[in-house]
């Protein structure tokens, strides 16, 4: 069913002959209560068990979908003047995804909610995209902007870096010891340790912009 419905919203994006905005509230208004509580659900549980942290369980298949299922939530959120809930959960509730990254989940799914979240750090509304201004002009953009911003800042600011492995093996984002039992000597992942800065830096810029007083700035 998750894949089903990615697969749908990728292909209504794609197809410029239909009215998007009109199909994707027909589509997607009936579910935004079911897709947060998919959300809540999915993005929380707990992949403790030895089952559950094998790329190839019933759970890690979900979280691969649920994931591929976000991401067409997030590119077509542009099409809609009012964004739907479901459209925006991924930033209003983006300490489930920073969680889950630092979790016992395998690095496969550790990289790809990586790179969602460099997405939602580069993600411009239409307007915005036009202006390339910084103060994005959409109100409900702006505002999850500032909650995922906030999350990011909250984490970073304790050890959650540190927690983050740069490869498979043996990498880590604090230093470049191998885990324990592990001689092997493979280098960082490049494009997670790119896409990490650039999302700590982004969450960082936009506090800074939408900072009140200089002392929340420093």
């Amino acid at each position: 069913c998750l894949w089903t419905l990615a697969a749908v919203l990728k292909e209504t994006l794609k197809d410029a002959l239909v009215p998007r905005a009109g199909v994707l509230k027909k589509l997607l208004a009936p579910l935004d209560a079911v897709l947060e509580g998919f959300y809540n659900a999915i993005l929380l549980h707990h992949f403790d068990s030895h089952h559950d942290t094998s790329p190839y369980s019933e759970a890690t298949d979900n979280l691969i979908s649920f994931i591929d299922l976000l991401e067409a939530l997030l590119a077509s959120r542009i099409e809609l003047e009012l964004p739907l809930r479901c459209q925006r959960i991924l930033f209003l509730k983006v300490s489930y995804v920073l969680n889950l990254i630092s979790s016992s989940i395998p690095y496969v799914i550790k990289k790809k909610l990586i790179l969602l979240l460099k997405k939602c750090v580069l993600y411009k509304s239409r307007e915005d995209a036009k202006s390339g201004s910084l103060f994005l002009q959409t109100p409900s953009l702006c505002e999850d902007m500032l909650a995922l911003s906030n999350a990011v800042l909250q984490v970073v600011n304790l050890t959650w870096l540190n927690q983050i492995p740069l490869s498979g093996k043996s990498s880590y984002f604090g230093s470049s010891e191998a885990a324990p039992g592990d001689d092997s000597q493979g280098g960082s992942d490049q494009t997670v340790l790119r896409a990490l800065s650039l999302v700590v830096l982004k969450a960082l810029e936009f506090k800074i912009h939408n900072s009140a007083t200089e002392a929340e700035i420093k």
